[in-house]
């Protein structure tokens, strides 16, 4: 297995692991956060902010979460789903323009 597959084969497990793994939140819950879609609005503005603008993540977004009825423990899951969700479209999306960029079906 060349290094390349080592490093794909690597994020599938760590997405696969994010979405399928056992946690505190269900895989339903963790999918709408790395998605970033039809999360829950007292869930919304955290995971849109983790997402997209994860620098004005403030401790407030966290306190309103969390007085929604979430543990910290959830919202660590959910957190970390939603920036692996974005990583991983950003990953992709390089994938794409390099094999654009070459001329190769398959890049990375």
């Amino acid at each position: 297995m060349s290094y390349e597959d080592k490093k794909q084969a690597a994020h599938r497990a760590l997405v696969d692991r994010i979405l399928n793994g056992k946690g505190r939140t269900s895989p339903d819950q963790r999918a709408s956060a790395f998605h970033n879609a039809d999360v829950p609005p007292p869930l919304r503005a955290l995971i849109d902010k983790v997402v997209t603008r994860p620098t004005q993540v403030t401790d407030a977004d966290f306190l309103a979460a969390k007085a929604s009825g979430f543990s910290e423990d959830q919202l660590f899951e959910l957190v970390v789903s939603a920036a692996v969700g974005q990583s991983a479209r950003l990953y992709a999306a390089g994938l794409a323009a390099l094999a654009e960029a070459t001329g190769s079906e398959e890049a990375g």
